[in-house]
């Protein structure tokens, strides 16, 4: 009798130790995949994130903060000459005794300019290297917009200048025509708590906007809403 009682025991431990192996290995099978998809899960959100940056790396409307956070004004208009070509003063034009320009608004968006625009153009002008103030009016005539910036403007500031000069540049609206310079602070004070101003001659009309802070937002606003074709010599360089 006890080999008969022995056997059954023996069988049942034997399941029961088998049952208890199939639970282990379903165990480390749900371990196995669950780890394996956290990875996937992980991984996707790095590159989920990767991709966005990277995106938003390229907002212009993402660099500094926005247009009514900078206290930016309306843009004002100013008239520009009738015949859309300004007149060419300094060396080589028949006012050469002219060096420098008073322009009656502050930034200037048109008016009397020196014969060449500066060209090649870099993105960004600092107050060691700015150029003339006139030979940028007549970038401004070629369709240019010029953000100027002034010395109360913080160092941060003017690196976020750096990277929207960067971006609107690839902007189809400039057609790279876009420059960023300091201001000199000679030529004339910009009103109190402004120390950004946006300029650009259109056809018609000259337009420039004044802000206290840097938004890019701002920038895109203006760009978009007047463009290197409107412009009295859009095909200039």
């Amino acid at each position: 009798m006890a080999k008969k009682t022995a056997e059954p025991d023996r069988k049942a431990r034997i399941e029961q130790m088998r049952r208890e192996q199939e639970a282990a290995d379903r165990r480390r099978t749900l371990l196995v995949v669950g780890s394996a998809v956290l990875v996937i899960v992980v991984l996707a959100g790095i590159v989920t994130k990767v991709v966005l940056d990277a995106v938003a790396d390229k907002d212009i409307t993402r660099v500094g903060v926005s247009a009514a956070a900078a206290s930016c004004d309306a843009v004002l208009t100013d008239a520009a000459a009738a015949s859309g070509t300004a007149v060419h003063v300094g060396p080589g034009t028949n006012k050469p005794t002219v060096s420098k320009v008073a322009y009656p608004m502050i930034p200037p968006d048109n008016g009397e300019h020196f014969a060449n625009p500066v060209y090649p153009a870099a993105e960004f002008y600092t107050a060691q290297d700015r150029p003339p103030l006139e030979n940028l009016v007549h970038n401004l005539e070629h369709g240019y917009t010029v953000l100027w910036y002034t010395t109360a403007t913080p160092k941060a500031q003017q690196d976020q200048l750096r990277k929207i000069s960067t971006l609107a540049r690839q902007d189809e609206k400039t057609a790279s025509k876009f420059i960023v310079s300091a201001w000199d602070d000679a030529r004339g004070a910009f009103p109190a708590g402004k120390t950004i101003g946006i300029s650009h001659w259109g056809a018609k009309t000259g337009y420039r906007q004044l802000c206290g802070g840097v938004s890019g937002a701002a920038v895109k606003k203006f760009i978009d809403a007047y463009p290197y074709t409107d412009s009295p010599e859009p095909n200039g360089q």
